[in-house]
């Protein structure tokens, strides 16, 4: 009897895209779902006359495998755990067990572990194109048990999304929850992305006035720029999409937006390990006041806003939203990149961050032709701290930082709002100054509580203590960093 390469569980869109795209490259696939009248469905329906096995218990599905035992899940991320129990009496030590969900990196930390004791190897893999990345090739960010990875490799790099220069976007990222950690960045990325497009397009159409048709052209055009990616050529595409009736789709679409919980993971993270992660943080809270559109409406009719008419030139100031979203976008990535830097350190993994962005240009939501110059930064400095500092970057930031700041300007001038591309440039303005207020929050701290400060003349690691009212001690706190 002839056994299956490797088996898939959940044949929802991902599960059975991804089980299509496997066959399409020579592996046979033992498929296998909950509900199992999805298996009968898929063989008799896509799947049907190619190299499946329908299996219908996950004694069945194990059975079906070539040793070790290759199995993939392609389920909700709070019934990982189950499925895995369920699963593991059917295997023997030093098989292969492989999530392909948005799990918790934590989690897959965790099931490493656990599996591991057990005598089995788990992969924690992000996934990321959507459903036509799943069938055409989408990015993986595989990590867990390095042991396992040379029999899931072939299969992996195979399946992958290949750049331009014909190299796959798949690699290893590291142990235990790195991949899922990388992926779980990536979509915090993500969401800082597809804001900072939204909050160009709304200054068009708020303060130039323009419709969907001639965003559509703008869009159109600066596919041929610095921006060219993915998600701006589907805005394109969006914005020219038309309604049963002739008229533009998206302006009929409730401005209420939906997530997942991948972005308030990133933000989570990034207030753990202390990083800066303002413009992504900004994407999140963008979802969640969207989401309250009864009390913004309830709002709005309590706050008459007072139309600013637009005086400038209509085609510079478009120029300049380019320029500051190109600038932005930039610094998306720089807090993304720096959040991995800082978890490397942490959790005790090896990434390297110029094999992360090559496995970034394809497949993924964020693939676009920018990801090149990132790879290019951290292959001539593997430690580069931040990526503004490249002189790649530098040179963008510099010859844009003038649109940037007009764009901002007219955003609040407009009553307009654009919180990530305002606090993208914060965080820049921020990152680039010497000296910033801190030292008064110092002393507002040591005056309520007795928390200490360092001098500028006295070296680092050095407190100091004021009684600032006079009757209130010599006795200090304990210095600390939560």
């Amino acid at each position: 009897m002839q056994k299956a390469d490797i088996g898939m569980i959940g044949l929802a869109v991902m599960g059975e895209n991804l089980s299509m795209n496997m066959e399409s490259k020579g592996f046979t696939v033992a498929v296998y779902n909950y509900e199992t009248e999805a298996v009968d469905a898929f063989m008799e329906g896509r799947g049907k006359g190619r190299k499946f096995i329908g299996t219908y218990s996950y004694a069945e599905l194990a059975e079906n495998l070539t040793k070790p035992r290759k199995v993939m899940m392609m389920v909700k991320a709070d019934v990982v755990d189950l499925v895995i129990e369920q699963l593991i009496p059917h295997l023997k030590p030093g098989d292969i067990v492989i999530d392909g969900g948005n799990s918790n990196f934590h989690d897959t930390i965790r099931r490493t572990k656990y599996l591991e004791e057990k005598g089995f190897y788990f992969i924690g893999s992000g996934v990321s194109g959507g459903e036509e990345g799943a069938l055409k090739g989408p990015a993986l960010m595989p990590g867990g048990s390095y042991e396992a990875w040379e029999h899931v490799a072939p299969v992996f790099t195979a399946i992958s999304a290949k750049a331009g220069d014909g190299e796959p976007c798949c690699g290893w990222i590291g142990s235990d929850g790195a991949g899922h950690f990388v992926k779980m960045v990536h979509n915090g990325i993500e969401y800082g992305d597809m804001q900072l497009i939204c909050e160009a397009y709304l200054l068009m159409r708020e303060v130039l006035g323009m419709d969907a048709d001639e965003m559509q052209a703008v869009f159109s055009a600066w596919k041929d720029t610095e921006l060219k990616s993915y998600l701006i050529e589907i805005t394109a595409d969006i914005l020219g999409y038309k309604d049963t009736d002739g008229t533009p789709l998206v302006d009929k679409i409730l401005d209420t937006a939906g997530q997942k919980g991948t972005g308030k993971w990133t933000g989570i993270s990034a207030l753990q390990e202390g990083v800066p992660l303002t413009l992504i943080g900004e994407a999140v809270f963008a979802r969640c006041l969207s989401a309250i559109k009864d009390e913004r409406v309830t709002a709005s009719k309590e706050y008459e806003k007072k139309p600013v008419v637009f005086n400038g030139d209509k085609q510079a100031f478009i120029e300049d939203i380019r320029k500051a979203l190109y600038a932005a976008k930039i610094i998306s990535y720089a807090q993304g990149f720096s959040l991995m830097r800082a978890a490397t350190e942490s959790y005790q993994w090896d990434l390297s961050y110029g094999s992360i962005a090559m496995m970034w240009r394809g497949g993924c939501i964020i693939r676009s032709a920018f990801l090149d110059k990132i790879k290019d930064a951290y292959r001539n400095n593997p430690d580069l701290s931040n990526l503004v500092l490249d002189p790649y970057f530098k040179g963008a930031i510099s010859g844009n930082i003038g649109a940037w700041r007009n764009v901002a300007a007219a955003s609040i001038r407009h009553g307009v709002p654009a919180p990530a591309i305002c606090s993208a440039l914060n965080y820049f303005d921020g990152y680039t100054s010497e000296r910033l207020p801190a030292n008064l929050l110092q002393a507002q701290r040591d005056y309520f509580g007795a928390h200490t400060y360092e001098r500028l003349d006295s070296p680092r690691g050095k407190f100091f203590h004021t009684d600032w009212t006079g009757h209130g001690g010599k006795t200090s706190s304990t210095t600390y960093n939560a």
